[in-house]
């Protein structure tokens, strides 16, 4: 959300979330916690309410919570990664093209 629509407060990404599901504000404001004791997002305590922004782009945050998941759910295993990967949804013509290109 925070990359989509850039920094903003607790509250602005409740409300931006309850556009397409209910999100309760304490939930929001708990997840944003663990996020920034985590480095994942950054809090401007120079204003108030509290402004968060991303510490990294989407696709650093993406290839950093791949590897934490590599490591703690599959032992380090991107053959098993992939598999369930692809077992859990059917991928369309052109995603499997693009893992065919990423493979060859």
């Amino acid at each position: 959300m925070l990359w989509d629509n850039g920094p903003a407060s607790v509250r602005d990404i409740q409300h931006i979330l309850n556009k397409t599901r209910a999100t309760g504000y304490t939930t929001v404001l708990k997840t944003i916690q663990i996020m920034t004791e985590k480095g994942l997002v950054e809090r401007d305590e120079t204003v108030r309410p509290q402004i968060y922004r991303p510490r990294y782009s989407q696709e650093q945050t993406q290839r950093q919570l791949v590897r934490d998941l590599l490591q703690r759910a599959i032992s380090g295993s991107v053959k098993t990664l992939v598999l369930q990967a692809l077992s859990t949804k059917k991928s369309s013509a052109a995603e499997l093209e693009e893992i065919e290109k990423l493979l060859g």
